[in-house]
């Protein structure tokens, strides 16, 4: 009786948490239309059609939501949730409280470029403080995120590129639609840049910031609960990592050393089981994992899954799982694992050996030309390409200098000694390490 009694109460506290979230989000949406220098690409078609038509913002807004959730039942047929439709009411309230809150601030208006900027800036942080409650009740998804997670769950897309499509529709609809009836640019200015790069970042410095809410509503995040269910009991079992330049022999030298020590090498093991249990085929995570293009455009890039709590990019996921089994598998087996940022992720283990292998370009360049078979042949940029990759990926997931040596136990240079002389010596200084 009393555990019902929480839970009415609990529910109770986020229905009134996303009425307020909602208006919130619809004063944000007010003063980016008084900031006039352009709205967020959601709000750009109905702000431009009501300066067409005789309906308003708020009742705009309701009709281009519904759609929304009519495309979802659409796509889903049978297999549409009925509790989804509790977006609609939800989208309604919206509508209305950008209405009044149109009303509410109607005698404000910006005297120079300057103050629009600023009112500009407050909107995006208005509306992102509205969407981060919205978002963290759980409750249910906006309609524009209900419909990209339909689409991307349906027809197996990445949840951030199709988020990212459905906002540029939106700005070409919006685009289309001004030059058509306005016969002139309206709606779509910088502030729409600022709103579609600044609100996702500003949804998850809340995030960061405020974690009284997950507390508040017993919420935990993907991420969490991936960290949160790990055993860390290691016992006596040693675990060596290797992290290393591509073209270094790394991975040759990991597999030696495993086999001289009579240990398990962990390698093509990880990323079957990695497969498995994201749901990505072996050949995705192969291709992405470990490596990311530009640091800069993932973070733009995975802003787009702060609009939803259940949602994670791939590279997260596929980081975050195998973080997971990387702890299991060392919990039960000595073991030598190659990259994957094994020597972060097992930071805690107290009888983990850290290894950096590292080597000249021109011996790095040969060997990934001459020993892997790479065509087209490997070239001096291919290999300043690739150390960046590696090197966002390291400072994304663990905020660390890939090649700082402090990191790391022992550090060699594989060109001086190749492959299995390499292994050898390290094989010296691992036995009387650990004696």
């Amino acid at each position: 009786m009393i555990l019902q009694k929480e839970k009415i109460t609990n529910l109770i506290i986020r229905v009134l948490v996303f009425i307020i979230g909602l208006f919130i989000m619809a004063l944000g949406v007010s003063l980016s239309v008084k900031a006039d220098i352009g709205v967020s690409p959601i709000s750009c078609v109905p702000y431009i059609y009501s300066l067409k038509f005789s309906l308003t913002i708020g009742e705009l807004t309701i009709i281009l939501n519904a759609l929304f959730i009519l495309v979802q039942m659409i796509i889903l047929r049978k297999k549409y949730n009925i509790f989804q439709l509790v977006q609609l009411p939800a989208v309604i309230v919206f509508g209305y409280c950008i209405d009044m809150t149109m009303v509410l601030i109607e005698n404000l208006y910006p005297s120079n470029y300057v103050e629009q900027l600023l009112l500009c800036l407050f909107a995006c942080v208005v509306l992102a403080f509205g969407i981060f409650l919205v978002v963290k009740t759980r409750l249910t998804y906006l309609p524009l995120e209900g419909l990209v997670i339909v689409i991307s769950q349906t027809f197996k897309k990445e949840f951030g590129k199709i988020k990212i499509s459905m906002d540029s529709l939106m700005v070409v609809i919006g685009l289309i639609s001004s030059y058509v009836f306005l016969y002139k640019l309206e709606g779509i200015r910088e502030g729409s840049v600022i709103a579609a790069l600044l609100i996702g970042t500003l949804i998850k410095f809340y995030s960061h910031k405020m974690p009284i809410f997950e507390k508040w509503f017993a919420n935990k995040s993907p991420k969490e609960t991936v960290v949160n269910n790990q055993d860390n009991k290691y016992n006596d079992t040693l675990v060596i990592t290797i992290s290393r330049e591509f073209g270094s022999g790394g991975h040759e030298i990991g597999k030696y050393i495993a086999k001289h020590l009579g240990i398990s090498f962990i390698d093509k093991q990880l990323i079957r089981l990695s497969a498995e249990q994201t749901g990505y085929t072996k050949e995705y995570i192969q291709e992405n994992e470990q490596k990311l293009t530009n640091s800069l455009i993932y973070d733009l890039y995975e802003q787009n899954y702060a609009y939803v709590n259940d949602e994670l990019p791939p590279e997260d996921a596929i980081f975050l799982v195998q973080s997971k089994i990387i702890r299991e598998l060392c919990a039960k087996k000595s073991c030598v694992i190659v990259g994957r940022c094994a020597n972060f992720i097992l930071k805690d283990h107290p009888n983990c050996i850290n290894i950096f292998i590292h080597a000249n370009d021109e011996y790095r360049i040969e060997k990934i030309n001459k020993d892997y078979g790479v065509n087209p042949p490997f070239t001096k940029h291919d290999l300043v390409v690739s150390d960046e990759q590696r090197a966002n990926y390291s400072i994304h997931f663990t905020n660390k200098d890939w090649r700082d040596v402090r990191n790391y136990h022992f550090a060699i240079d594989s060109s001086l000694y190749g492959s299995k002389q390499s292994a050898k010596k390290l094989i010296k200084l691992i036995n009387g390490d650990i004696k």
